[in-house]
Order: structure tokens, then sequence, then C-alpha cells
């Protein structure tokens, strides 16, 4: 018999706990929540206070019973579910099916998983917080009186199977909006002038910037004649060097925001993968001789918190590992979000000493990849800011003003271990100008004016647009990843080149629920909401005065829409082609992992095949099919031939339409940092990268 059992959500973080708090304990897993709201009803009596009726979840009876046959037999039990709203709610479902008082002190919380932190956390048990447990309520009622109306109705006017909620419609709205930003984009014509200048054995650049004291403005080429024409011979006199000392701080540490923005840029992973992959370092990795150990701390969070031990412990290791300059010589003032609820720390490892290096073998290549990002995020976090010499130098001829700017890096600091990335993918480089002087004259030796065009803004990438949910206040931490993953299921947007597109019945909807709910995919209505789920977290206010301010509203404009909002019949859009099976008209199909061509025979005729397209290169194998653009099990494109089986030619890379000039192979285009570089299959031949 153990004197004390404890309840976690994991069996990995079972594994853990136990063998930190030794043979008196007795660790079990609930397996996430044991009691929800029903699916196949809305499960809220809505005439008294919104009640809930919760159930226990199907195939977790077996669990639940194995864990009151434990509780029987414990002197004391503590639920240590995760340190959030939904680990409060799952605690509190426990304490209600395993007759626990939740006023008691059986509540344990860690914000990581390490032999320190869950001791510590044994010695200061606390109550279920019922202001926690109560804004995850009144989330998951929001959520169910949204879904469980609109849907039905969606189904009934649009097509089976659709969905609708507060966060995910508004993550459409922002996609929609964007591309209706680029399809009434007007591009505006504007030109640069660089100029190659020389001093003695050196050569550097520079841009134009003025002409008679003011600064250019060049929207065509006459303005750049106009300009250029005034430039007497090829001497520049240097008017102006600035010479500056510039600071770069590090980036703070990571937020769950944060991580899958940068997650997404440098190691291509989804939010969702991200998240899968931050749970099984924070629950526990074994690692050999030391056990299993968790190697983060908890992934869900908006604060960039760092504890005292942590930092100290940090500062530690780079003072060892690079000199005592590159530790942090004064506190670095934490920038708090006015929206943050900083209820964690920042997500950092549990042990700076332990480097991704010395663990890699105990772990799989995405563990590592994403460990590495979050330790060298941390440590750089951490440590003293770069230091960057900067240049700028002003060379004129006849009040036309050329501007040439140099920096190189005169002490790394945290750029010896990390510098965040950027979604536009733009690298400081250094670019150092010889020694000049004002006085001096330097040459040009080629002025050269450039014709551009202003570009749409991009659309969203999954980093993207979690930033910008951010911003806005709309979601929280957890909510990302799920959305994200729930309006591509629903068909509502799709990827393209790993950025999202709008599709048809994404528009349909939204514009439904525009016309009958405009403020359901109200921005600002959305943060606000967001906002009074922080404020019955904090015990400012009762969770069912939230509830019923926004039902009264929603329940009229239910009625409205019951009545008023036409049927939709979304036509099949035809493919252009004939069935091979029976002979009648192909179309094109939106299903779960997006387009798709399909007999309009159905269901008499039941063929299906997926949408290729051709990009104008003869198969190199057997001379006869077609490349075409096709996806792997895991998303990724490849091109193959297009008669497969019958030709089994595939490349990862992208054929091109002319042969090596060296061996007459097959050409194809490489995606590399610096752009697309054109190689040979064949030898060693290569083409210059093209940005």
């Amino acid at each position: 018999m153990s004197d004390y059992l404890v309840i976690v959500e994991s069996p990995a973080k079972a594994k853990t706990i136990e063998r930190y708090l030794g043979k008196k304990y007795k660790v079990k897993a609930s397996m996430g929540h044991v009691r929800d709201l029903p699916k196949s009803q809305m499960g809220i009596d809505i005439e008294h206070e919104f009640e809930p009726k919760y159930i226990t979840i199907r195939g977790k009876g077996p669990v639940l019973k194995e864990l009151k046959t434990a509780a029987k037999k414990a002197k004391k039990i503590y639920l240590a579910a995760d340190p959030d709203r939904e680990g409060e709610a799952i605690a509190w479902h426990l304490a209600h099916s395993l007759d626990i008082d939740v006023t008691s002190d059986c509540r344990v919380v860690f914000n990581e998983i390490t032999k320190d932190a869950i001791k510590e956390s044994f010695k200061h048990p606390r109550a279920i917080n019922m202001d926690l447990v109560d804004a995850q309520q009144a989330r998951r009622i929001l959520d169910r009186l949204v879904g469980y109306n609109m849907s039905p109705l969606l189904w009934k006017k649009v097509k089976k199977g659709l969905s609708a909620g507060r966060v995910q419609t508004v993550a459409v709205r922002l996609i929609i909006e964007r591309e209706q930003e680029i399809a009434s984009f007007e591009p505006q014509e504007y030109w640069t002038v660089n100029a190659s200048f020389q001093k003695d054995n050196d050569q550097f650049e520079g841009s134009l910037i003025e002409y008679k004291g003011k600064k250019v403005d060049l929207s065509n080429e006459e303005d750049v004649q106009r300009i250029l024409k005034n430039v007497e011979g090829n001497e520049f006199s240097i008017t102006k060097v600035t010479k500056k000392e510039r600071k770069r701080n590090p980036a703070p540490p990571f937020t769950t925001s944060s991580l899958q923005q940068e997650a997404a840029r440098k190691l291509n992973f989804r939010a969702k993968k991200t998240m899968m992959i931050a749970q099984q370092l924070y629950e526990g990795i074994d690692l050999g001789k030391e056990g299993t150990v968790g190697l983060i701390t908890y992934m869900r969070t908006d604060s960039t918190r760092i504890s005292e031990t942590a930092q100290l412990e940090a500062n530690e290791y780079i003072v060892n590992a690079f000199g005592k300059e590159y530790g942090m010589n004064e506190k670095r003032k934490e920038k708090k979000s006015a929206k943050s609820q900083d209820a964690h720390e920042a997500i950092r490892p549990t042990g700076t000493m332990r480097k991704p290096n010395e663990i890699k073998e105990y772990l799989s290549r995405d563990q590592y990849r994403l460990y590495k990002l979050v330790w060298e995020r941390f440590v750089a976090s951490q440590m003293a800011p770069a230091i960057m010499d900067t240049m700028s130098v002003d060379l004129n001829n006849s009040d036309v003003v050329f501007r040439a700017n140099g920096s190189k890096v005169k002490f790394p600091g945290f750029m010896k271990v990390y510098v965040e990335g950027s979604d536009d993918q733009v690298e400081e480089k250094e670019n150092m100008l010889p020694n000049l002087e004002e006085g001096e004259t330097a040459y040009s030796k080629d002025i050269e004016p450039k014709q551009h065009f202003t570009q749409p803004p991009p659309r969203y990438t999954e980093a993207r647009l979690v930033k910008t949910l951010e911003e806005l206040g709309i979601g929280r931490p957890s909510t990302y990843a799920p959305t994200l993953d729930t309006v591509q299921k629903r068909g509502y947007v799709a990827l393209d080149n790993k950025r999202f597109v709008p599709t048809e019945l994404g528009e349909i909807v939204l514009e439904l629920i525009l016309e009958f709910f405009p403020e359901i995919i109200d921005v600002e209505f959305t943060a606000k909401m967001e906002t009074s789920l922080d404020d019955i977290e904090d015990g400012q206010v009762e969770w069912i005065k939230v509830i019923d301010d926004f039902y009264k509203d929603f329940e009229t404009r239910l009625e409205k829409a019951e009545k008023e909002m036409k049927e939709v019949e979304i036509k099949d859009e035809p493919a252009g082609e004939d069935c091979e099976e029976c002979g009648s008209p192909m179309v094109f199909k939106m299903g779960r992992y997006g387009k798709f061509m399909a007999c309009s025979n159905f269901p008499d005729c039941r063929n299906t095949k997926p949408i290729v397209k051709e990009i104008g290169v003869k198969c190199p194998k057997c001379e006869e099919g077609n490349i075409v653009e096709r996806k792997s099990k895991k998303k990724r494109m490849f091109y193959g031939c297009d008669r497969f089986p019958s030709c089994d030619f595939v490349s990862w890379d992208k054929p091109i339409a002319r042969k090596c000039p060296k061996c007459e192979s097959l050409l194809v285009e490489k995606k590399q940092k610096k752009g697309t570089q054109v190689t040979c299959t064949g030898c060693d031949y290569k083409e210059e990268p093209q940005g």
C-alpha cells in the first residue's frame, strides 16, 4: 500500500515523477480529461444559469475505475495535472470523480519536471483554484454555445460537416481579408539608383538618397534622369563620415507563440508538430544512466520571465564556456505584454548544463532539433549584447548625394550562440567600408538605376498568423495549433507553398457568418472576450455573467438566421476531362486533404484521382510521359512521371526543360538559402544561384 497517490495527465510524466518522489508515492495517469460535455448533445442547461452537464468520457471508464481503486488504498491524494486553466479543470473533474474535497490541499503544480522542482512543489500543496476552473469552464461553454448552435445551421444551409468557432472563424477572416488585399493591390512604380565607388584600391557600394538637400522620391525613369543629368564627371567628394557603435540585444526566451514561429522559420515545423514534440520534451526523456528527465519547462506560456536560479546557472555556463565578458553584466528589463497572463516562466531548458550535443543520442532527430532551438535561444537571451561598428558615408557631386553604409561585428556577444530568425528572410551581413575621411575624393565606376514595383502584403504563413493572432489578443497559447489544424480540416483554407489561401467554401461560410453573426468574427469583440476570460481567472467577474451577456444577443441573431439565411448550393467545378471508367465529366471536389478529382456520376461511379500539375518537362527516363508535381504522405512536394507505375522516375528537385550543356543530362532546380540553383544530375555542372 502506498501512502500517497499522485495523479498526472500522461504516463510519460507519471514515470518521471514516480522516480523522483520515491517508494511512498504511487503515480498514475488520468490520460487527460476523464469528464467532458457530451458529444451527442449541447450538454448545457441554458434555462438554469448555463449549468454544464458533464459525463465520463467514452473509453475512460477503466481508467477511472483503476484510479478509484488506487485512491481507496492511499492516505492522501495529490492532483498534479498541468499548471494551466485546462490542467486545473482536469484536477477539478478528478476531485469530483474521486470524492476529493476541492478546498483541501490536494493540488500540486510545477513548471518543470526536475527532481528539485517536483520535491519543492510537494512542500506547497494548495486547494483547487476555482477561478481558474471557472475561466476554463466559461471558454468551453462559450465554444459549445457557438459551435453547437451555428454548426447545424451551416449543415442545413450550406454543407454537412462544417463547423464554426470563435477563434477559428477570426483566423479564417484574417486569411480571406489578406487575400482580398492582395487581389485589390495596385503596384506602384519606384526606382532606386545604386553606384559602385572606388577609392585607391578599395571598392564599395552606395545608394542615391538626396538631391539639393531633399530626400529623393523616384517614381519613374524621368525622375531618375532629371537628377542624374546633374552629375558632372565621376568625382564624388566625401562630405560626411559618421562612425557609431551600436548595441544589439538578444531575443527573449521563448513563449508558446514565439516557439511556434521560430520552429516554423528554422525547422520547418507546423505549429501542431512543435507542440507535440515540446510536450514530449516537457514530460520526460530517458537519458540512460540519468533516467527519465523533463528537458524543458512547461510549453504553454505567454511570459518571458526567468527564475533567478535558472539565470544564475545560465550565467555560470556562459562565463565558463565563453568568458566573463559574454555574461549579462546588467539585468535586462523584461518586456511584459499587457495581454500576458504571466502564469509561468518562459520556455527554457530545465538544466543549462544539459547541452544538446551531449544528449543527442537519446533524442529523435526532431526532439534534438527542437531542444537545441530552446536551449540556444535561452542561453543567448542571458548573454551580453552584440556590439556592431557602423559607418555611414555621404558622397556628393553637384548636390547629388549617395550614401554608403557599412557595419561589422566588433563583439559577437549572444550572436556566438544564436540569432533570431525572420519571416522576411533578411539576414544582417557584414559590409565593412574602407577607411574614408571627410574631404577625400572617391570615383564612381558604375551608376545603375533600377525599376521596381511595390509588392502586395504577403499571404500568412503559420508563423505569421500565430504572431498576428497573438498581437490582436485572439486566443491563448494553447489554442493556436488546434485552431490552425481545424480551419484546414474543415476545408476553409488550404496551404499553398506553406502559405494560407482561402477556399471558396471558406469565403461562403465567412460571408454568411459576417451577415448574421458579425460579433463572432469581429477581432475586437473576440479579443475582449479573451480579456473577460482573464477577468474570471482573476476572480473579478462571475463566469455566468460573462456567458449570459454574450448569449442574450447571440440567441436573437440565431433565431433571425434560422428564418432568413438562404441555402447555398456549392456547385462542383468541372475538371475539363471525362471519367475513364464511365465517361461522365470529372469535377473538382474539396476533401479533408484538399482538392481532388471525382466522377460527377457519384455514387454510381466512385472513380477519384489526385489533381496533377504538369511542369512542361518530358520524362527523362521513359521519354514518353510528362513530369508532374506530386505530394508525399507528409505533404512534401516531389516530381514524377505521369505514366507511373509504368515509369518510376521521381525527383525531389524540380526538373527544368533544358539539358546540361556539359553532359546532356537532366538539369534540376535546387533550393538554397541564397536562392535557386540549377545543377546537373549527371555531372558537376552548376549555375549561379538566382535570388
